[in-house]
């Protein structure tokens, strides 16, 4: 318990010395760092950060390897069987920090997810190593300070803690993401709709009209294929009674 008091405390003053800092004059400015700060928002608002997809594609490192002639590659001590096409060829493996599926490119195009192979793995989901010592003493601390709550009249003898700067309501604009692999979304609602049948193993054409309809409003609003393939799976692959 008590290092993990010490570890609240190092927050409280690491935060002291953010806000003192961002109190004290500008450089050139008559003001505060914070005030030039919220004085110069851009007017179009502050860009919204990525979502958590595109986000795990910023920690991926490429790898050069070639694919064994059953398709398959060991990434780790982790196998992977990737397409029939890449037997024998040299490829770019992409597998990033917070990744569980593994990518890869050959030529212009790029290949996955991939899911590890060599056991019996449920559908959606991945294989999790026991937790090590410090990751268990890691959630026991995000459970710690989920509990813990800081009364204001802690901060009585601290005035840097309780000061506060008029913040404006601030804009947002969306993040645009390129997606030139089309990682994150389909680029059209055929390739969308090739990449359901293959899933599924069966032309659209054969499926209720009700769910064909639902796939097509669905693919009118949006292309990220984990919508997509979450819709597949809860909405329509349940009830084809295989």
């Amino acid at each position: 318990m008590l290092g993990l008091l010490s570890l609240f405390r190092a927050g409280i003053r690491g935060l002291s010395r953010k806000w003192h800092y961002n109190d004290r004059p500008h450089r050139s400015e008559p003001h505060s760092r914070s005030e030039d700060w919220l004085k110069n928002l851009p007017a179009e608002g502050i860009r919204e950060m990525c979502d958590w997809e595109r986000f795990c594609t910023f920690a991926r490192e490429p790898e050069r390897r070639k694919v064994g002639p059953d398709a398959r590659v060991s990434l780790d001590g982790v196998s992977y069987e990737l397409d029939p096409d890449l037997a024998g060829e040299s490829v770019i493996l992409w597998f990033g920090l917070f990744d569980d599926q593994l990518f890869a490119e050959h030529g212009e195009r790029r290949y996955g997810p991939y899911q590890p192979v060599g056991g019996p793995i449920p559908l959606h989901r991945y294989r999790r190593f026991k937790k090590t010592a410090t990751e268990k003493r890691a959630d026991r601390i995000e459970a710690l300070a989920g509990r813990l709550a800081l009364p204001r009249a802690a901060l009585t003898d601290r005035p840097e803690l309780t000061r506060t700067w008029p913040v404006p309501e601030l804009s947002t604009q969306p993040f645009r993401d390129p997606d030139p692999f089309h990682e994150l979304a389909f680029p059209t609602a055929l390739d969308a709709k090739r990449a359901v049948a293959d899933r599924l193993g069966m032309a659209l054409a054969k499926l209720p009209s009700a769910q064909l309809e639902a796939l097509n409003a669905l693919l009118a609003t949006t292309l990220a294929k984990q919508a997509v393939f979450e819709h597949v799976r809860t909405q329509i692959e349940p009830h084809l009674g295989r």
